[in-house]
């Protein structure tokens, strides 16, 4: 019977949430304690386990979608002995003819040496990806990776199912490239250097558009495309903050306070450190003095 795997509540104020990114697939198997996909909350983007195995059959809520409910279903799991019994006819079916074609080969040409397999020509590579190539790691090894500058790509993951974590990144160095046997280090360190040049090229242009956020039109108004600005999307945790900042206006009671200061010497000193400091070009407020004196 098929799973139905369904947005979380991840923290107790949790009513709805982003899917951040999917880190499989369809037709991916996966088992208990597999990282599925990783979810944006109101407060951070944690990640997401499976609890049951199986394969995925389909997934409902592509990457990306923001506002999705707690409880709706995101995506369907197939327990592992649903669908397999089928493809295991079909691929002992596909064999068979296969072997019948094979023998008469094997019989002409006995004393002809087997190839080599390609397999064995291709050093294995020692970092922790899948096969689709995606690199197992955490939100937080993904990020002190890019602030460090260090290549995921070469590195052993010590964490569940090899996965990159944050003391794998703690204990690599900067720059760090796995180097592959027989293949000098100084190729390797091109490959990157190379693939960086043309990303290097297009980031002014991407920088040059804004992205396409929604926003109110008195806000809109607000950008010129004459002045250099970027446009990014608020995380749950900014409009978290937000929503509660308004909240606290709309609902709270409040009371305003007033009081008359004689502000005499205040000014006097003022103007004097306003003159003392003409030369260097600096003014000082009596904002500037009232934050010192509240300091």
């Amino acid at each position: 019977m098929p799973i139905e795997i369904k947005m979380p509540a991840l923290s107790p104020t949790m009513e709805v949430g982003k899917l951040a990114k999917w880190l499989v697939k369809e037709g991916d198997t996966v088992q208990s304690g597999d990282i599925l996909a990783e979810i944006e909350t109101d407060k951070a983007t944690m990640e997401f386990e499976a609890v049951d195995e199986g394969t995925i059959a389909s997934i409902a809520v592509a990457e990306g979608t923001d506002g999705v409910k707690v409880g709706t279903v995101i995506a369907t799991l197939t327990g592992e002995d649903e669908g397999a019994a089928p493809a295991a006819e079909k691929k002992s079916e596909a064999a068979q003819p296969k072997a019948a074609t094979e023998e008469p080969k094997a019989t002409a040409e006995p004393e002809k040496a087997p190839e080599a397999p390609k397999a064995e020509a291709k050093p294995a590579s020692t970092a922790s990806q899948t096969q689709e190539g995606r690199i197992l790691a955490s939100p937080l090894a993904k990020r002190l990776a890019a602030e460090k500058g260090v290549d995921l790509s070469g590195l052993t993951g010590s964490g569940p199912h090899g996965r990159i974590v944050k003391a794998d990144i703690e204990g690599a160095k900067a720059g760090t490239v796995q180097v592959s046997a027989g293949k000098p280090a100084n190729d390797q360190a091109a490959a990157p250097a190379s693939s960086a040049a043309p990303a290097a090229a297009q980031a002014p242009a991407a920088a040059a558009k804004p992205a396409s956020v929604d926003m109110a039109p008195e806000t809109r108004k607000l950008l010129d495309d004459r002045i250099p600005h970027t446009v990014e999307k608020l995380s749950g945790m900014r409009k978290t903050i937000a929503k509660r900042l308004t909240e606290s206006m709309q609902q709270a009671p409040h009371i305003y306070l007033t009081v008359d200061i004689q502000l005499d010497k205040l000014l006097a000193l003022r103007a004097e450190l306003n003159d003392a400091l003409k030369s260097q070009n600096v003014k000082l407020s009596v904002n500037d003095m009232l934050i010192k004196a509240r300091a």
